[in-house]
């Protein structure tokens, strides 16, 4: 616990047999409860991860990478989670640094922290192919002009939630690919979060998960798409779906709940 706050790490897993494991023994002490949601991989993944004293959901067909984040998020939310974390199991992020992100959320700093790889310089020192620096770069400038925000990067699997922002979020209206995360920190930036950013140290190697030269096409279009939507909300000229948010709930004052504890 973090201040007084339950931490919950959730894994989105799909054939991460091979880095699982070094993956959950760099997450610190201050992780309450692990939850991996395996989207039906074809390797050893869920065996492996009950070994580890995980708690496991197995999908009963592949739901896709915005569809196992769905049951990351539905699941630790019915699991009292105050602070969510979602890190790939790909062992590409440093696990160490689950604390610092949880941190800034635990004590009301940000209600969104992501993990960058792109603060100072983390992304190519790691590693990460140029081209795929390139368009990370390009999108992350074509969306912070859409947006209104000044962030470094959209496009990390790191990141760590409050859980009354997870409850306003419309995720089920997203995708269930990989846009799904775009779309994600979109909303949070048209529902007025606060997010901040941590700089993370990132690995390129084989066994790290990559997506191919299709898919990630598909998922540039996909980015595109969500920032354009963002704009229109932002500037009321159109509210798409995956914008309309329930209705804010007022949120308690500490200090009325003290006075009526003290009558």
């Amino acid at each position: 616990m973090i201040n007084r706050k339950r931490i919950i790490v959730v894994l989105p897993a799909y054939n991460a047999e091979r880095t699982l494991e070094a993956t959950v023994r760099e997450l610190p002490e201050t992780v309450d409860e692990c939850i991996l949601v395996d989207d039906q991989s074809s390797d050893q993944t869920v065996a492996l991860a009950h070994r580890l004293g995980l708690t496991v959901i197995v999908h009963e067909r592949n739901r896709g990478y915005g569809g196992n984040q769905k049951t990351c998020y539905a699941a630790a939310l019915g699991r009292n989670a105050d602070v969510v974390v979602m890190i790939h199991p790909d062992y590409q992020y440093s696990p160490l640094l689950v604390t610092a992100l949880a941190s800034m959320v635990a004590y009301g700093v940000y209600e969104l922290v992501l993990g960058s790889r792109i603060l100072v310089g983390g992304a190519r020192k790691g590693g990460m192919p140029l081209y795929k620096y390139i368009a990370n770069r390009s999108l992350t400038a074509f969306q912070n002009l859409l947006t209104g925000a000044r962030l470094s990067e959209y496009h990390t699997g790191y990141r760590a939630f409050d859980r009354a922002l997870l409850e306003a979020l419309p995720l089920q209206a997203n995708s269930e690919d990989f846009v799904f995360d775009n779309q994600m920190l979109a909303q949070a930036i048209v529902y007025g979060a606060r997010v901040g950013e941590v700089s993370c140290p990132t690995r390129y190697f084989p066994e790290a998960s990559s997506i191919n030269l299709r898919r990630s096409i598909v998922y540039g279009v996909g980015v595109l798409k969500t920032s354009l939507l963002c704009c229109f909300a932002r500037l009321g000229i159109y509210r798409a779906r995956i914008f309309r948010f329930p209705a804010r709930q007022p949120r308690p004052d500490p200090s009325a709940a003290l006075l009526e504890h003290r009558r």
